[in-house]
C-alpha cells in the first residue's frame, strides 16, 4: 500500500461509519474530531521514525478526517433558508479547492527550508488553532444555541418528496461510473503532458489550472443550482465534461490545451454545491449525514476503483482510446440517469 492510498482509503472508509454516528450524536463532536484529529495525527506523521508508522499515521488522519464532511454539510445546508443553500455550500467549498491549489505549494515551500516532517508539524500549527477555535464556538453558548436551533428544525421539515429512492440511486450510479472515468482520465492528465512534450515539472504544475478555478466556480455553480436548479447544473456540467474528455486528445500542448484543463476545472468546481444540495432535499433529515457520508466515501473510492482500469486501457491502446472511452462512457452515464433524475429538476 503506498503512501497516499493509506490516507485516501482510510479518509473514504471514515466516512461511513461518521455520517452514522452524525445523525445519531449529533455534529458538533464529529466536526470537532475532524479538525483536531488532523491536526494531531498531521504532528505524528511528522515524528514518525519508521515506514510502518508513517503508514499507520496517514490511515488515522484519514480516518479522522472523515468524520468533517458528513457532519459539516448538513449542518450548513439546514443553516440557510432553501433558496440559499446552493451559495452557502459554495462559499463553504472554497476551502476545500483552496487547499487543493495552495496546500502543494506551501507545503513545497516548506519542505525546501525543514524538510518532508517539517510541513507536517508546521501545517498542523494553524489546523490545531482554527480547531480549538471552532471547538469553543460549537461549545459555548452561541455556537451551541445554532446547532440545537438547526437539529431542532429537523422536526419541522417536509418529508422527502415521491421517488427520491429512485433519484438517490440514479445520482450515485452516475457519481460511480461517470466520476469514475472522468476522475481517473483527469487524473492520467500529467502522464499525458509529458507525451506531449512537457516535462514532469511542468506537468505536474499545470495540473494546478484544473483545481484553481474552484476557488470561484464553486460559489458561481451554487449560484446557479439556486436559480435554475441543481439537476440542471448537474446535468448539464456531465454532458460538458464528456466534450472536455473528448477534447483533450484534439489539442496539442499549448493555449488550447491549457483553456481545456482551465474549463474541465470549472466544470468539476460548478457541479460541487449543486450535487450536495440535491442530496439535500432528497434524503430526511435524521439519515442525511448517514447519505453524505456515502456519497463522500464513494466519490474518493471510485477513482481508486477505476484507476487501474483506466491504465490498462492506456498501456494497451493509448491515450486517445483513453479520452474516447472515458468520453463516451460520461456521455452515456449521464444521458441514462438523467432520465430519472429530470423530475426533481425544480428541486
Amino acid at each position: 500500500m503506498s503512501v497516499t492510498s493509506a490516507f485516501s482509503i482510510s479518509a473514504a472508509t471514515g466516512q461511513l461509519p461518521a455520517g452514522w454516528l452524525a445523525d445519531r450524536i449529533g455534529p458538533t463532536v464529529l466536526i470537532i474530531i475532524g479538525i483536531l484529529g488532523v491536526a494531531v495525527a498531521g504532528v505524528l506523521v511528522g515524528i514518525s521514525h519508521t515506514y510502518v508508522m508513517l503508514l499507520a499515521c496517514l490511515a488515522l488522519m484519514g480516518l479522522l478526517s472523515g468524520g468533517y464532511h458528513p457532519a459539516a454539510t448538513p449542518l450548513i445546508s439546514a443553516s440557510v433558508e432553501p433558496n440559499q443553500r446552493g451559495r452557502a455550500l459554495g462559499l463553504h467549498l472554497i476551502g476545500g479547492n483552496s487547499s487543493f491549489f495552495l496546500a502543494p505549494l506551501v507545503a513545497g515551500a516548506i519542505v525546501g527550508i525543514w524538510g518532508w516532517r517539517g510541513s507536517f508539524l508546521v501545517l498542523a500549527v494553524p489546523t490545531a488553532v482554527y480547531g480549538l477555535i471552532f471547538y469553543i464556538y460549537l461549545t459555548r453558548r452561541g455556537g451551541k444555541a445554532h446547532v440545537q436551533r438547526v437539529t431542532e428544525g429537523y422536526a419541522e421539515e417536509k418529508p422527502p418528496p415521491k421517488g427520491n429512492v429512485r433519484r438517490l440511486v440514479a445520482f450515485l450510479i452516475m457519481v460511480v461510473l461517470g466520476g469514475g472515468f472522468s476522475t481517473s482520465a483527469i487524473a492520467a492528465l500529467p502522464l499525458y503532458m509529458v507525451k506531449l512534450g512537457a516535462t514532469k515539472a511542468a506537468a505536474a504544475s499545470l495540473m494546478s489550472l484544473v483545481y484553481f478555478s474552484g476557488i470561484w466556480a464553486s460559489p458561481v455553480g451554487g449560484y446557479l443550482s439556486d436559480r435554475i436548479g441543481t439537476v440542471r447544473v448537474i446535468i448539464a456540467t456531465g454532458l460538458l465534461s464528456g466534450l472536455l474528455i473528448f477534447g483533450l486528445k484534439l489539442s496539442t500542448l499549448g493555449f488550447g490545451f491549457y483553456a481545456i484543463l482551465f474549463i474541465i476545472g470549472t466544470n468539476m468546481a460548478l457541479r460541487m454545491a449543486p450535487t450536495e444540495v440535491f442530496i439535500m432535499g432528497q434524503v430526511s433529515a435524521k439519515r442525511r449525514s448517514t447519505i453524505y457520508g456515502v456519497y463522500y466515501s464513494t466519490m474518493q473510492y471510485t477513482g481508486g476503483v477505476f484507476a487501474p482500469f483506466v491504465g490498462q486501457i492506456i498501456d494497451r491502446w493509448g491515450f486517445d482510446a483513453c479520452f474516447n472511452i472515458a468520453a463516451i462512457a460520461v456521455t452515456a452515464v449521464t444521458l441514462v440517469t438523467s432520465v430519472f433524475l429530470w423530475d426533481a429538476r425544480k428541486s
